[in-house]
């Protein structure tokens, strides 16, 4: 899959569980979950990822329910 061909979606981390992150999507009056994992950049540099944190992530448009996380603000 090329860069091309990901989703980029914002939300906020609601939860977590060793590496894998529940991100909340809100569009409209509708809110959906991802599960998500942090990339290979913010795993290099040990970036913290706390619930509350809003955060970049990438989704295939193949399965919808599952991401990578590529960028986190507060």
């Amino acid at each position: 899959m090329s860069d091309a061909d990901s989703i980029e979606l914002e939300g906020v981390v609601i939860s977590f569980s060793r590496d894998i992150f529940i991100v909340e999507i809100a569009q409209g009056d509708k809110t959906h979950t991802v599960q998500c994992k942090p990339s290979g950049k913010m795993r290099q540099h040990s970036i913290k990822i706390v619930p509350g944190d809003q955060v970049k992530i990438e989704v295939s448009p193949y399965d919808l329910t599952k991401g990578r996380i590529i960028y986190r603000s507060r």
